[in-house]
């Protein structure tokens, strides 16, 4: 039977299917690093194994305020502006059905230890790869945090305005933009070129510690936009943030920055790909890179996972729901051996292992307490280890699945890569630099991909199928024009108990399923429309669909902005039944 194999492959226990996982971040950091490798130019600085010297001058900031000040130099106070505000709703379940008991993943190891703030001095790893036992304790006066703040600018997310010089040294502390090639932009091997990272790089005294500004107290923020933005802008914002980047460079240099140099230009010069038997080409950006990519992961990759955290709200993922790609994502990682290592020196990337749902249910507070939460967490991490201050965090990442993640991770882990299914393009989702996940709807922790496929397109006797509860702006409006108006459009709220076996059938014998947004942009109408071989129509403004940097949705999906809702009949009926047969063809590749 055949099925989308980029969503299959995400949840099979198999080594395997976790490599695609892994691998849409993977190639984030492969081009993350090794376009702001440090100190000026980049290539030159790492591949001659030379030290340089980022400055020295030391950092403090100032709890209590949202002052920056730089000890022996000029003052700086940065204005923190009012947050933008959201609605505080918490739709644990948007979708149609209800949500069924979840189930705990219980690691092989049983990991609730108290947070610390012991900073640990590890060898540098161009010196010593030696196991963690070798490392050596050293005492810090003050955790230490180093975290990069967002450039944006009101279109392109991407600021063309450079942070005031807040030194008079002969080390400039700003990032340097570093321009991906033209080869690397046609792919999403290069999303990373795009991160909204440009920091005050700082170098501590002996005994002194360094602080620089959390997100939070920047300046800009990334701004929530008045209008909405179609597919193919986010195409010109995922082209142009890989060209005009403003990337944190680490602090210094690392083995491991020159092992991802090197797989960036294998990447950049891949074999040319036409043909493949496993993936089929008109559904990449770019084909050759990911397979490349894919393969270099494969041998290269290593993951280092923070053991800190208490349960349940880390290393205790949910498996079963809407929000369960973050807890499959986190037991498949957890109980591998294949890209996990024990040393963090021989890591390329560090995994924040929690769960936002949890976190959420846990904690039961507003988005302020729940980044409050997380903030006390990267510091610890920063107090106890180097690797967070290294790049400010710009090699670490996360997988958060609930509605609140986006704005709860912004604060102060913004830096990071979040791969998450909450994709805002107009608030705090940063096409080119964040990762877009599916929402998949786990029934069967067991068995995730029970009942799929779907009917042939002869035998789809509906054009178009939705049923959900009211959730947000656009359903209510979707069922005010279609419900029960229609004999082709089988448009329903929320289906009773009794007619819940009838939903996926719907699905398998519709030839368009629609996914209309709830009170998030996401749905897991998305995922379900694909697993049940239905063009998915995608009703919901502003929404980067998952793994937007690998895949050219528009060769199998329909987009529809939410003021054409009246139209969606017409428009439906209007693609050519050769287009459909195409778009249903490459549903199933």
């Amino acid at each position: 039977m055949d099925c989308a194999p980029h969503f299959q492959k995400l949840y099979q226990i198999e080594t395997k299917r976790l490599i695609l996982a892994v691998g849409i971040l993977i190639p984030l950091i492969v081009v993350l690093l090794s376009s702001s490798l440090p100190y000026g130019g980049v290539l030159q600085s790492v591949l001659s194994f030379k030290s340089v010297m980022v400055g020295q001058r030391n950092v403090v900031l100032n709890s209590n305020s949202t002052s920056l000040s730089v000890v022996n130099d000029t003052e700086v106070v940065l204005k923190q502006e009012s947050e933008i505000r959201v609605e505080e709703k918490d739709p644990d379940i948007d979708y149609q059905l209800e949500e069924d008991q979840t189930s705990d993943f219980e690691s092989d190891k049983t990991v609730n230890e108290t947070w610390s703030v012991e900073n640990v001095e590890f060898e540098d790893d161009s010196k010593s790869d030696n196991s963690i036992s070798s490392l050596t304790p050293r005492n810090i006066t003050n955790p230490v945090l180093v975290s990069s703040p967002m450039d944006v600018e009101t279109h392109s997310i991407v600021s063309s305005e450079s942070d005031e010089d807040l030194s008079k040294s002969n080390a400039s502390t700003k990032s340097q933009n570093s321009s991906v090639g033209e080869s690397v932009t046609d792919t999403f091997l290069g999303i990373q070129s795009s991160v909204q990272s440009h920091v005050d790089l700082v170098k501590s005294t002996e005994n002194s510690s360094m602080i620089s500004d959390n997100l939070t107290k920047a300046k800009r923020l990334v701004p929530v936009r008045s209008r909405s933005i179609s597919i193919s802008e986010m195409n010109n914002l995922l082209h142009q943030n890989r060209l005009h980047s403003r990337a944190m460079k680490p602090r210094w240099s690392s083995v491991r920055d020159q092992e991802l140099l090197f797989v960036k230009s294998q990447i950049e010069n891949a074999p040319i790909v036409n043909r493949d038997r496993e993936l089929y080409a008109p559904l990449y950006r770019n084909i050759s890179m990911f397979k490349r990519s894919y393969e270099l992961m494969d041998n290269t990759l290593k993951i280092y996972i923070y053991n800190e955290g208490d349960k349940p709200i880390f290393h205790q993922p949910k498996l079963k729901g809407i929000y369960a790609s973050e807890g499959w994502f986190m037991k498949l990682l957890e109980r591998n051996k294949q890209f996990v290592v024990k040393n963090p020196l021989n890591a390329h990337m560090f995994y924040l292992p929690f769960s936002s749902l949890v976190l959420r249910k846990t904690l039961n507070q507003n988005h302020g307490v729940l980044a409050e939460y997380l903030k006390k967490y990267v510091e610890m991490l920063a107090g106890k280890y180097r690797f967070w201050n290294r790049t400010g965090g710009a090699d670490h990442f996360l997988v958060a699945c609930h509605d609140w993640a986006l704005e709860e991770t912004f604060k102060y882990m913004g830096t990071c890569i979040r791969a998450l299914c909450n994709t805002n393009a107009a608030k705090r989702f940063t096409i080119g630099k964040d990762v877009s996940l599916p929402v998949t709807y786990v029934r069967f922790a067991d068995d995730p991909l029970r009942s799929l496929g779907g009917k042939p397109p002869s035998q789809r006797p509906f054009l178009a199928f939705f049923a959900g509860s009211m959730h947000g702006h656009v359903r209510p409006l979707l069922l005010r024009y279609w419900e029960n108006k229609d004999p082709d459009m089988k448009i329903f709220g929320k289906l009773p108990p009794s007619e819940k076996p009838n939903y996926v059938q719907y699905m398998k014998s519709s030839k368009y399923c629609i996914c209309a947004r709830g009170y998030e942009v996401h749905t897991p109408r998305v995922v379900e429309a694909i697993f049940h071989e239905c063009v998915p129509v995608i009703i919901s403004d502003n929404y980067v669909p998952p793994f937007f940097e690998v895949l050219k949705w528009e060769t199998f999906s329909v987009f529809i902005l939410e003021k054409d809702i009246p139209n969606i009949k017409n428009i439906l009926l209007s693609i050519p039944k050769k287009k459909y047969l195409e778009l249903q063809s490459r549903v199933k590749k």
